[in-house]
């Protein structure tokens, strides 16, 4: 029964993590109870170290292994563009894209009234502190085109549409490579929002 309890842990533990459902949890945890003992301490190892070795830094709250995160750091980005992102997975993906030269502010969230998630459960006052110390003149709201994204962009419009800067939405539509024929209504009606003029 010991064992049992100690499975059922590890599943509802997985359970908790974002995309991570039961079966996909239960999944997991016979994945590591199949491996060699040395594996599972491995795991649990690396997590105890990332959660040590990491932290969120200080001016942007990207993951970062210093007090200052390492894009932070580096003064030949463009100052007056800060990108904003629900969470370090998006800006790691901005930023391999190498589309954008200036600076970034994580969220930690989106808002959201079901899970109950509101505006002082994210990294707003903090976005809001920076426009005063910085020169910035852009803010671009890069979070994902989810109901709850696209409510927390809105959100934020409203609260800098009184401040000195510029507010902007990144594009959303059909993906490069991507075929008409398996795109939904929506995604069809932000491409035609969102198309450009080419003459």
């Amino acid at each position: 029964m010991i064992k049992a309890t100690a499975l059922e842990q590890v599943v509802r533990l997985l359970g908790e993590m974002p995309g991570i459902g039961s079966k996909t949890a239960q999944r997991l945890a016979y994945y590591v109870l199949s491996r060699e003992t040395a594996y599972a301490h491995q795991l649990g190892d690396a997590l105890r170290e990332l959660k040590d070795s990491l932290q969120w830094c200080r001016t942007c709250y990207n993951i970062s292994a210093a007090e200052m995160c390492e894009i932070c750091r580096q003064d030949e980005r463009d100052h007056r563009l800060i990108c904003v992102v629900e969470d370090a997975a998006n800006l790691a993906n901005i930023e391999r894209s190498g589309g954008f030269k200036g600076y970034y502010h994580v969220l930690q969230g989106v808002l959201s009234p079901v899970n109950g998630i509101g505006p002082d459960d994210l990294r707003i006052q903090e976005l809001l502190a920076r426009l005063e110390d910085d020169q910035v003149t852009e803010i671009i709201l890069a979070t994902n085109p989810t109901v709850e994204g696209e409510a927390t962009a809105m959100y934020l419009s409203d609260i800098l549409a009184d401040r000195e800067v510029s507010v902007s939405r990144i594009g959303v539509g059909v993906p490069i490579g991507g075929s008409l024929d398996y795109c939904d209504e929506i995604t069809m009606a932000k491409a035609f929002e969102n198309r450009r003029r080419l003459h």
